[in-house]
């Protein structure tokens, strides 16, 4: 009982830019429109509290953990619905430098569990429209003025 999604967009900014961009968590309301809130240290083993609405959808808080948070690379986490093997998310940014200050975004996860069969159908719908979504809400902020100038 296990299902994918895979998403991507290239990005016309520096990994180091769309990383600073996916860790600047207070700002996440103000751009991302799947990932609503997010909080806590992006370190491994750390817990952050998530808030997620699939567009059309209902908000779901969960706590993560994060098993991988590479500078300019990779942010990885894990959660879970209930307990272990009901169903669980495992959560990826992975960051790929283009060349010429450009990188390629994807943005993906793999699903487990019991009720990965009864969610397949809102996951490709809902689920997927709001990674798509966040991808392109992510390509035009770390594409404009950086963050500290965007302030001023």
């Amino acid at each position: 009982m296990r299902h994918a999604l895979r998403t991507e967009i290239d990005v016309d900014a520096s990994p180091a830019r769309v990383w600073e961009v996916l860790l600047d968590f207070p700002a996440y309301p103000a751009w991302n429109p799947f990932i609503r809130s997010i909080s806590g240290d992006p370190r491994p083993g750390a817990r952050l509290e998530i808030v997620v609405q699939p567009p059309g959808g209902k908000s779901m808080a969960f706590k993560p953990r994060v098993l991988v948070a590479r500078p300019a690379a990779e942010l990885r986490w894990l959660g879970r619905l209930g307990v272990p093997g009901l169903f669980d998310g495992e959560h990826a940014f992975e960051l790929a430098p283009l060349g010429g200050d450009r990188t390629r975004l994807v943005h993906s996860e793999r699903f487990s569990g019991l009720l990965v069969p009864l969610l397949r159908a809102s996951l490709d719908a809902g689920t997927r429209a709001g990674f798509e979504a966040m991808n392109r809400a992510l390509k035009l902020r770390a594409e404009g003025a950086p963050a500290q100038e965007a302030r001023g």
